[in-house]
């Protein structure tokens, strides 16, 4: 366990600099966005729109370079080392949390600022399939040198071994489609029980079949997180049903045989991906300086770096505690501000050491 004076101890032997105050306030403007209650920019919204404006001001005031690419992707550039990135993204899911996302987006851009080098990065759609990111590698054979994405932890393992920091090792492959039931409406009153044929009753059969396909699969989970009903009267047979599948493994072999499992076909599909030991040896070398031990962890989650790697872009990930048992996609989602403040001190210095890593590389 890593109790609070450690992480006093390296909040003190570092510069005066307190990032942790201006991102929380950064935070709460963009979760102000959409009204509430909770975070609402779901990809392709005016929402998201107003958030990527938001950030491009607080870029032009960092004096970085503003671009949007074709896929509305926005970058913050410096004049140093402008292939070195940090970033994550800043769409939403429904009521969501006011940290996953725009977390590493404006902490990057802390740490950009204060490393006087490299981009910031903001993703479109990430909560949707990683739109943005894909869009952006999708043909392409020349990308950054190294991409690092801040993020919060959205679980409990940090909190429960009591450190702030964690550097991530692999990103899950998932896949996510849907399933169709058909039967036939009819009259929830006046027709038999043994005559029916209810949509609804074969879907949630088939829902319990998920769930236990994913927990005879080690490490593997899979969740049904919307269901339409058709007609959707209350005193009406089900006639039609449709469920969403997402479905989760640490690998290729387990993803396939876990969507083999549950019998659906996925709409998107994107591999497990290990991440670049370059990067995330520099993650690690900065945690062991600031005095803190290096916790390497799994991410059950996908993200843009996931992307990035797959794409053969050296990429790392540095995960911030969560808070409140690790709740996340929620407005009582979690970090401290000490626990940022050390993050933007990681990434700073990583993202100034990766750069002198290419340099000399040159």
């Amino acid at each position: 366990m890593v109790g609070a004076a450690p992480v006093a101890r390296a909040l003190k032997t570092r510069p005066a600099y307190a990032p942790g105050v201006r991102i929380l306030d950064r935070l709460d403007r963009l979760y102000a966005i959409g009204g509430g209650p909770g975070a609402n920019r779901p990809y392709g919204s005016p929402e998201e729109d107003a958030a990527h404006a938001l950030v491009a001001d607080w870029m032009r005031e960092a004096a970085l370079e503003v671009e949007v690419d074709a896929h509305g992707n926005l970058f913050g550039r410096s004049s140093v080392r402008d292939d070195i990135w940090v970033g994550s993204h800043l769409d939403s899911v429904p009521h969501g949390g006011r940290f996953d996302g725009p977390l590493g987006v404006v902490g990057g851009l802390e740490a950009v600022e204060r490393a006087g080098c490299g981009s910031v990065v903001a993703f479109r759609g990430e909560e949707v399939g990683c739109i943005g990111s894909r869009a952006l590698c999708a043909g392409r054979t020349s990308l950054p040198a190294a991409f690092f994405e801040l993020h919060i932890e959205q679980g409990p393992v940090l909190e429960l071994a009591g450190a702030p920091l964690g550097v991530v090792t692999n990103i899950v492959g998932y896949a996510r489609g849907e399933l169709v039931f058909e039967g036939r409406a009819g009259h929830a009153g006046t027709t038999p029980m043994n005559a029916r044929d209810d949509a609804l009753v074969a879907a949630a059969e088939a829902i319990l079949r998920i769930r236990e396909a994913a927990r005879a699969i080690e490490g593997a989970v899979a969740t049904v997180g919307r269901l339409t009903v058709e007609p959707g009267g209350s005193n009406v047979i089900p006639e039609r049903v449709r469920i969403s599948v997402d479905a989760r493994a640490p690998d290729a072999s387990r993803l396939d045989q876990l969507i083999q499992a549950i019998g659906f076909e996925p709409v998107h599909r994107t591999p497990p991906a290990a991440m670049g030991e370059g990067p995330r040896r520099v993650l690690l070398d900065e945690i062991e300086t600031c005095g803190l031990p290096a916790v390497e962890l799994s991410s059950g989650a996908g993200h843009d770096a996931g992307i990035l790697a797959a794409a053969g872009v050296p990429s790392a990930m540095l995960f911030v505690r969560s808070l409140n048992g690790g709740v996340s996609h929620s407005p009582d989602e979690l970090s401290s501000e000490e626990d940022i403040a050390l993050a933007v001190e990681v990434l700073a210095a990583s993202v100034e050491s990766a750069a002198r890593r290419t340099e000399a590389a040159k």
